[in-house]
């Protein structure tokens, strides 16, 4: 399952599931350095940072704030 960090709230990061919903995450079960906007990766009791699909999304929305203001 792939979820995006939302924000940090105390002890958790509210993250963003693909079916558009809210969840939580113990944010001492998160690599260290993730971050707000990180797609995370998460299979069972393993994960980890999608770096590419983070990228690739980074890219996309830099590219839909520029259209905007084109």
């Amino acid at each position: 399952m792939k979820v995006i960090i939302d924000r940090f709230e105390g002890k958790y990061a509210v993250c963003e599931t693909e079916e558009k919903k809210m969840m939580n995450i113990d944010k001492n079960l998160l690599p260290s350095e993730a971050k707000e906007g990180d797609v995370l990766d998460i299979e069972g009791d393993s994960i980890r940072l999608d770096t590419e699909m983070t990228m690739k999304r980074k890219k996309d929305i830099s590219r839909l704030v520029d259209e905007i203001w084109e």
